[in-house]
């Protein structure tokens, strides 16, 4: 009897969450943010993959070509190469960023003086401009580290890595690492502060050293706030343009040219429809990457 009860209960209060009715006023908050989403994000995003189908320049009459533009951009030089860059620099870049970020989280997150002031210090680079930052570094690029290289004697430094076409890439990475660190800090500081302080002391008295408390402790835990870091650094990096822009423009030559660079130049200079197809190339290669992101880590995101 009381089984039965039980399960008449247990359906009884399934049927009533099923029926529950979902307040008006969620519709009222969801409604305008569809509506603007899809005003400035999903209906210009289906337009420019319809025209990617075109001769267009943007602007005027136009005729239908088929997937001619995606034949050019696939045997396109430039486009390929911008393609090899933008991939390489993101993947090096999210790499060098997440490393450095976890070592000072770790250590902004030990028991020293002044680590509250430390980690303000350390969060400044996040609120200063893309541009301005690139501007300053390009400064030191070409000025003061080959006057300080000539003043004490050191050949690397006497000429700036900017101009170098196998090394600018090098400064662009340091420069955007700089800025996206305070960021990805942030987020490590948080998942290791979160790990409760019992798991270190009953580790302590098994007798881990910090080493081992480091691998098998902090690594693990904190690995769903990897698997964040990952991604949204990958997805910042892929459409890196402002510090590329500031730094070196492309240059020298189109050696330092990503992809969201190429697909604006292009729009500047009437490639409107070639473009487009690039850009749509290239949303299904993102969107390609992510869906892989998300099957690999699949289970270890859970913070």
């Amino acid at each position: 009897m009381t089984a039965t009860r039980s399960i008449v209960t247990g359906g009884s209060a399934q049927k009533s969450r099923s029926n529950k009715r979902v307040e008006p006023i969620y519709y009222l908050f969801l409604f305008p943010a569809v509506v603007l989403f899809t005003l400035a994000i999903t209906v210009p995003g289906i337009i420019g993959i319809f025209f990617s189908f075109t001769d267009s320049i943007g602007i005027g009459q136009w005729e239908f070509t088929g997937f001619t533009n995606y034949i050019a951009a696939f045997s396109d030089p430039a486009i390929l190469t911008s393609f090899l860059f933008t991939f390489g620099f993101a993947l090096v870049t999210v790499i060098l960023v997440n490393v450095i970020a976890f070592l000072l989280a770790v250590g902004l997150t030990a028991k020293i003086r002044f680590k509250m002031g430390l980690r303000a210090i350390f969060v400044i680079p996040m609120v200063v401009s893309g541009i301005i930052i690139a501007y300053v570094f390009a400064f030191l690029f070409q000025n003061s580290l080959p006057a300080a290289g000539s003043a004490l004697g050191i050949p690397f430094l006497e000429t700036s890595i900017l101009a170098n076409p196998d090394l600018a890439w090098v400064g662009i990475v340091i420069v955007t690492a700089w800025q996206s660190i305070p960021g990805t800090l942030l987020i490590y500081i948080a998942g290791i502060l979160s790990i409760p302080g019992d798991v270190y002391e009953a580790a302590s008295i098994d007798g881990a050293n910090k080493r081992q408390q480091l691998v098998r402790i902090t690594l693990p835990l904190v690995a769903g706030y990897v698997v964040i870091n990952v991604i949204l650094g990958f997805k910042n990096y892929l459409n890196a343009y402002d510090i590329i822009i500031g730094l070196t423009n492309g240059g020298p030559g189109t050696s330092t040219r990503s992809i969201a660079m190429t697909i604006i130049r292009g729009f500047q200079t009437g490639d409107y429809a070639y473009q487009m197809a690039t850009a749509t190339l290239f949303f299904i290669i993102t969107i390609i990457i992510a869906v892989l992101q998300l099957s690999v880590t699949r289970g270890r995101s859970n913070i």
